[in-house]
């Protein structure tokens, strides 16, 4: 009778690839938010974290804050990463490394809701052909309050889809949902998709998490 247990030939063993991780079982995993929420500081850690247990990852954002090729939080941490281009693949960031003889075992999307639709494709190619994990962190909608493409594509073909539980605040201390734009004083309604700003308030463009009735109504609050 065949084994179906066990660590021997034929057994569990057999089935299992590097760190004794199951074999596909890789997944692919979006966080989402509004801004402030903490999701490049969920992305340091989590890069740390897998770290620590010797599992070899890549970073890769795209328009972070900074404007450069690395993840930068509000409170302070950054990293080197890898900037998404739109001609960049990531399945080759990962075949170049096994290339080289060195396995990648995760990607850490972040900022993940600015990439194109080809990306999230090829993440989920990633997990699916490669058995690489990948973690996607980034908004859902835009300053409009629609999903951005990649998000909704994120929605539709993530393993796993989780918004992350820090609270953000609207002025009026509701829970805040909605990321405003805000140009000359107004909330605006109109506009290219991915336009970069701040959110100081001295910023030609800024934007500023609301609450939906205040997102509605445009009504920025005392300090609007």
């Amino acid at each position: 009778m065949p084994r179906t247990g066990g660590d021997g030939a034929g057994g569990c063993a057999a089935a299992r690839g590097v760190h004794g991780r199951p074999l596909h079982a890789a997944a692919l995993k979006f966080f989402w938010g509004p801004m402030d929420c903490g999701k490049s500081t969920m992305a340091l850690q989590m890069n740390y974290n897998h770290g620590r247990q010797g599992r070899r990852g890549l970073v890769t954002t795209r328009i972070d804050r900074s404007l450069g090729p690395q993840v930068t939080t509000r409170i302070g941490l950054a990293h080197s990463a890898i900037e998404v281009i739109d001609e960049l693949d990531l399945r080759d960031l990962v075949r170049d490394g096994l290339a080289d003889g060195v396995r990648v075992d995760y990607l850490i999307c972040d900022e993940a809701s600015f990439y194109n639709l080809e990306h999230i494709e090829q993440m989920a190619e990633l997990v699916d052909e490669y058995d690489v994990d990948v973690y996607a962190f980034g908004l859902a909608t835009d300053f409009r309050s629609c999903l951005f493409p990649a998000a909704q594509r994120l929605f539709e073909l993530a393993d796993e889809v989780a918004r992350i539980q820090v609270e953000v605040l609207c002025w009026c201390g509701r829970e805040g949902l909605l990321n405003a734009r805000v140009v000359d004083g107004r909330v605006a309604r109109e506009g290219e998709q991915v336009v970069i700003g701040d959110t100081v308030d001295s910023a030609d463009v800024r934007y500023q998490v609301l609450c939906r009735r205040h997102y509605r109504s445009g009504d920025l609050g005392p300090r609007g």
